[in-house]
């Protein structure tokens, strides 16, 4: 194998590849990234086997040449190692030349590097994916939603569901949810594609979804075709091609969870709640101790209050927009809050209590497509 590469492009691919490889796998193959060049363009690809990047580099783009090939041909080589040795090249054009035995040369300008490879025909093949179930989301959305929904996934292993996002689409709108059993996100989007497409308990580890999201440019001019099978969901933009496996077992029901009605409404400014909160932890940082407590006061003051013991007592005070319906005193994971307030887009947010001991919701008041639900601390 032998041929000449732009650099840049080189990079960017050998950066989003290297995203799907593990050191820690116990199949050595996978530490590598695997090379072909035909008559169209170089293919780079990735994968731990739970997730598959692979990136494809055309001979021209734009009118631009960008990789000329000289001998056809593949090759594995070490992603720690050569995904190094190319970000540092000094010059805009890489050569890769492959000997007998997968000896490889990496050159440029006056550098030249011979790395061993490995067997490109002991390398994987990635799954064959029957394109049924598709769909199309602009990649800006496809950001915002996995931005909305996956730090709410759980962390534990305790259950595995729990560290995916659901999805699931009927009536033409795709629903996703995210829960580690004291919290849940939601985001739902309209898509577009076949209008007919249903299906449940499509659960993406949120590794997965972390990944995706660093690899998608957010331009709401391009579109992000999404096909699910049973046990794999392929991700297909412009070059890139990103697969994942699907987690094993039933989500649970989460759509009886969220309380149809309230005893107290609370609409507040989303920016200075946050930094409320925020400072109301300062002082539990070094601790486990994330729990602020919330009391409403006459003329729509909201109390913040957290105390550490050993350290002290933090008061804030939050003017509300509106406060509707019954007093109300409630102890909350302070972190939780912050990490949803974090996300969300609108100035303001409308907070729905039904009790004092009963799970509560953060909403935009903008847009009724997302919502964030808590479980409050017992205190006492």
């Amino acid at each position: 194998m032998q041929f000449i590469i732009n650099r840049e492009p080189f990079v960017q691919s050998i950066q989003h590849v290297t995203k799907a490889v593990s050191s820690r796998t116990t199949i050595p193959i996978l530490t590598g990234i695997k090379i072909v060049a035909d008559r169209t363009g170089v293919t780079l690809t990735g994968s731990d086997s739970d997730i598959s990047i692979e990136c494809f580099i055309p001979i021209e783009e734009e009118g631009k040449e960008q990789v000329k090939v000289m001998q056809p041909g593949s090759i594995v080589l070490q992603a720690k190692y050569f995904a190094d040795i190319v970000k540092k090249l000094p010059e805009s054009q890489v050569e890769i030349v492959v000997q007998d035995q997968f000896a490889t040369t990496i050159r440029s300008g006056y550098s030249v590097f011979n790395l061993n490879g490995l067997d490109p025909e002991e390398y994987p093949r990635l799954p064959q994916i029957e394109e049924e179930n598709v769909f199309r989301l602009q990649n800006d959305l496809l950001k915002n939603i996995i931005r909305q929904t996956v730090f709410a996934v759980s962390t534990a292993e305790t259950r595995p569901i729990l560290t995916g996002v659901n999805w699931q689409v009927d009536n033409g709108e795709l629903n996703c949810t995210a829960t580690d059993s004291h919290r849940l996100a939601m985001k739902k989007a309209a898509i577009e594609g076949n209008d007919d497409l249903s299906f449940s308990n499509v659960v993406i580890p949120g590794k997965s979804l972390n990944e995706l999201n660093k690899i998608i440019d957010d331009s709401s001019e391009q579109m992000i075709d999404i096909i699910v099978t049973e046990n794999q969901i392929l991700f297909k933009s412009k070059h890139i091609l990103f697969f994942s496996r699907l987690l094993d077992g039933t989500y649970p029901v989460t759509k009886n969870m969220i309380p149809t009605h309230t005893k107290t409404d609370i609409t507040l400014q989303t920016k200075g709640f946050l930094q409320a909160i925020e400072r109301a932890l300062l002082l539990s940082q070094s601790s486990k101790n994330n729990v602020a407590n919330l009391k409403t006061l006459d003329d729509g003051m909201i109390e913040i209050t957290a105390v550490t013991p050993e350290i002290g007592k933090v008061t804030e005070r939050v003017q509300s927009i509106s406060t509707e319906g019954e007093e109300l005193r409630i102890s909350f994971n302070g972190k939780n809050i912050i990490d949803a307030l974090k996300v969300i887009d609108s100035t303001e947010v409308k907070i729905a209590f039904t009790g004092a001991m009963s799970p509560f919701v953060i909403r935009p008041s903008n847009q009724d497509d997302a919502l964030h639900l808590f479980s409050p601390v017992r205190t006492y």
